[in-house]
């Protein structure tokens, strides 16, 4: 049974490996090559990445070639260090001046053609994971599936490129020692038809290969009895390594937070903690490590002398030249090389292991996203030449599927202004992101207006990296509006101020406070022009006063688009048409219940 599960295994990690390999190699993307001194040639990005993987194969084959011939050369130079023949002594050393400038061209060739094919790879591989992340929403639903979506900047940075470059040189690693296993097992049974075994006159077919199998066979059950928990571990000391940085980056993105509350110390410890499970976990990949390497090293270390302790006999008694000798030195050490391959890459293997496991998860995790619409139901979405916005026989739940809001039914009206107030919790902004289409624990019925745009600011805007004049514009593409348009919708929300540094990149998040980037969000807005602007609390860094100039400057600037907003403060009751009250229902639940007209004085 242990066989069984061990083979099963087995076969889904080269199932894994190749369900991440083959969409570089499906590739139909039109890449570019050049390849000296024929130029450059246009082709699908799978042939280049074949043809190059074919160069390095051959090239890796080549290295396996001059390596036997490097064996009977040595063969030749040490018998004629023996018979003290200066002759072809210096003419071997020429031959070896030629096959080492070969060896050195061929390295050289290997590297770039290996370097080239590696970043090529690892760019279609990061531009489909990076597709797929950002593609519906699912870069947003993956936060709400579990511990396999967690560091996906880890994944998309750091473990593409350990696959990548990592899966080249087992690849390469396995298939030189298997072509060399063979090259120099016939070298080493030949040699062997010359030897008896130690201290006797028997002699046995290929009995250096023999012993050479059986010692490497040894070998590779004893890596895998001591450094079998390497996998598991390795794969926990990235999760925490990917957490402690996440750790830092969010002191970072909020210090001024953590400073006014004065918890400088609160999140050292909290990092302090983070940062033990980094080391505890290390030193238990230290307690395995230390046995697997004494180990490996033993095995090493022993293989060096074992050859001669087998064949010293037969060149003492002289069966065999000098050298004969050493060319079994060195074929057994190829052999044993080629067959210990796993017990020398076993915690390369380990590590390897733990980056497919992650890319895999990352990868059955971002499908997931993408289809947790249908998984878990989204609001069912019509379009109607009504100039309304319908909620009907909604009931709208928590990633848990804990129930927190229904709605019988939802009217709102183009052109009446609306606030939705309630108490906190129920439900205000889940009901926003489900008519915005992102929210996928939903169900009921949404109609929306036909051809009519929505936007939804949220409380917290999003301020990517890059220029204010990209912050300000986001998510248009560049180009989108004229300087003009940019500077108007800035002076209207009264950001003027920032006019001349449009084109300075700096960490806007961090440069400016909470109120500037509600205003930038709003001046958003202004570029964009919606028909129905859903605002959920996105001037609650306003004082009153500027909150009302900025609701006086969307009804100006935009006099066809309908706001409705989230809020808490009675003010926003008179820059509103109606106000919606979410009320707790006798089933304990809310729903929201219009009450008409805002009243200033009613809080909201």
């Amino acid at each position: 049974m242990a066989g069984t599960g061990m083979i099963d295994g087995l076969k889904n990690f080269l199932i894994a490996i190749w369900h991440l390999t083959k969409p570089y190699f499906n590739s139909r993307n039109i890449g570019e090559i050049r390849v000296w001194p024929f130029g450059t040639f246009r082709a699908q990005e799978r042939w280049i990445g074949l043809f190059m993987l074919t160069t390095v194969v051959v090239l890796a084959l080549g290295g396996v070639a001059l390596n036997v011939v490097l064996s009977y050369w040595n063969n030749n130079f040490y018998n004629a260090l023996q018979a003290k023949d200066e002759g072809t002594f210096w003419s071997l050393l020429g031959l070896f001046c030629i096959l080492a400038t070969v060896w050195i061209t061929r390295a050289v060739i290997a590297y770039v053609v290996r370097s080239y094919l590696v970043i090529r790879w690892r760019r279609v591989m990061t531009d489909i994971y990076l597709d797929r992340w950002m593609s519906h929403h699912a870069h947003y639903r993956m936060r709400f599936l579990g511990q396999k979506a967690d560091n996906p900047d880890q994944r998309i940075q750091e473990d593409i490129d350990q696959f990548v470059t990592t899966t080249l040189t087992l690849f390469l690693g396995l298939l030189t020692s298997v072509v060399s296993l063979f090259s120099f097992a016939f070298i080493l049974w030949n040699l062997s038809s010359k030897m008896t075994l130690p201290f006797t006159d028997i002699t046995i077919p290929g009995f250096l290969f023999w012993v050479a199998l059986i010692y490497s066979v040894a070998g590779t059950i004893g890596a895998h009895y001591f450094g079998r928990k390497l996998i598991h571990l390795n794969f926990m000391q990235q999760r925490y390594e990917a957490d402690f940085r996440f750790g830092m980056a969010r002191v970072r993105e909020y210090g001024e937070q953590i400073a006014l509350m004065e918890g400088d110390q609160a999140e050292r410890s909290r990092l302090g903690r983070m940062f033990s499970f980094v080391v505890q976990n290390f030193l238990k990949l230290v307690g395995v490590q230390k046995i697997l390497t004494a180990f490996t090293s033993g095995y090493g270390q022993a293989a060096v002398v074992f050859p001669f302790l087998l064949t010293a006999h037969n060149y003492f008694s002289g069966r065999v030249t000098f050298g004969d000798l050493m060319q079994t030195n060195q074929a057994f050490g190829q052999v044993q090389d080629a067959l210990s391959f796993f017990v020398d890459a076993y915690s390369t293997v380990a590590t390897y292991k733990a980056i497919v496991d992650r890319l895999t998860g990352f990868d059955e995790t971002m499908q997931r996203a993408a289809a947790v619409g249908a998984d878990t139901h989204m609001l069912n979405r019509h379009e109607a030449a009504t100039g309304e916005i319908n909620v009907d026989d909604a009931t709208l739940a928590t990633p848990t599927g804990e129930t927190i809001l229904t709605v019988p039914h939802l009217a709102l009206e183009a052109g009446h202004d609306t606030l939705i107030a309630g108490p906190s919790g129920s439900g205000k902004s889940t009901l926003f992101r489900a008519i915005a289409g992102i929210w996928p624990y939903a169900e009921g019925t949404l109609t929306v207006p036909a051809g009519k745009s929505l936007m939804l600011l949220p409380q917290q805007p999003y301020i990517p990296l890059g220029t204010l004049r990209e912050a300000v514009t986001y998510p248009a593409q560049e180009g989108a509006y004229d300087d003009a348009a940019i500077r108007d919708a800035l002076t209207a929300v009264e950001l003027s101020h920032l006019i001349p540094r449009l084109d300075e990149a700096h960490p806007w998040q961090q440069r400016l406070s909470g109120g500037e980037q509600q205003r930038i969000a709003i001046a958003r807005a202004l570029l964009a022009r919606p028909d129905w602007l859903l605002l959920d609390e996105a001037t609650a860094a306003l004082d009153e006063k500027l909150e009302q100039t900025v609701y006086k400057v969307i009804a100006d600037k935009l006099p066809n688009t309908t706001v409705v907003s989230i809020g808490h403060r009675s003010t926003l009751n008179a820059l509103h048409d109606r106000r919606i009250l979410m009320e707790r229902q006798e089933d304990g639940l809310f729903s929201p219940v219009p009450t008409g007209r805002p009243v200033s004085a009613t809080p909201a």
